[in-house]
């Protein structure tokens, strides 16, 4: 990754050991560059929530903002849900960093560790109640966003996942999609922003068991 990015992202190295300092160990810090989404990660701390590392990808949901432009009405998106590699939950939230000319160089995002606290909840919750309410399943939500967002390690992870959660939706066995529906596929993976990141069209060749020209040509249309 080329280490000489922008200097603005530079005054915000110091505010990601600030930040994690303040909150703790269950807080995640992160700072992107955008000028290379696939090597976004360029500063990290408390990195044992997601398992990620500099030079790690930018997220789902990161893609799909700037590939969206959200970030041109908001300077900021707060308390949104997130997910952690091995599932646990996150709350997490976005600040866009932009340049002189409105735009967007870089995100500091912030991911908070929800386990310690769920579980404190759930035993308050039933210890007022005289009882443990196994059905429990937290409700957090939010304010500006609710869009899930994956801390994957990788871009295949991203792109794997963004996939699956598309298929998904058309409660159909992927052997038996039809040409039409994998087009819808790929193009809802395009305004996800997933053909973003390099190797996208190579991964989502392979999940949806088509040519790379044939991905290319399910974008074209």
């Amino acid at each position: 990754m080329d280490m000489d990015y922008n200097n603005v992202l530079k005054t915000y190295i110091p505010l990601v050991d600030f930040i994690a300092g303040i909150v703790g160990p269950n807080c995640e810090v992160v700072l992107h560059d955008l000028s290379n989404v696939d090597e976004s990660i360029v500063a990290i701390r408390n990195n044992h929530i997601s398992g990620r590392k500099v030079g790690g990808p930018l997220t789902n949901l990161g893609l799909k903002l700037l590939k969206e432009g959200s970030y041109k009405k908001e300077d900021f998106l707060l308390n949104y849900p997130g997910k952690s590699a091995d599932a646990r939950e996150l709350r997490s939230s976005t600040y866009f960093i932009k340049n002189e000319k409105g735009e967007l160089i870089g995100m500091l995002c912030i991911n908070i560790d929800l386990t310690g606290a769920l579980t404190a909840k759930k035993f308050i919750d039933g210890f007022i109640k005289g009882n443990i309410d196994d059905s429990y399943k937290s409700t957090a939500t939010g304010f500006f966003c609710n869009i899930p967002e994956n801390l994957s390690k990788s871009i295949d992870e991203i792109v794997y996942a963004t996939a699956e959660s598309t298929i998904k939706g058309l409660a159909i066995p992927l052997e038996r999609l039809s040409p039409d529906e994998k087009i819808g596929i790929v193009q809802q993976l395009n305004d996800k922003g997933v053909f973003l990141l390099k190797g996208a069209v190579s991964s989502v060749a392979k999940i949806l068991k088509v040519s790379e020209n044939t991905v290319y040509r399910y974008l074209n249309k």
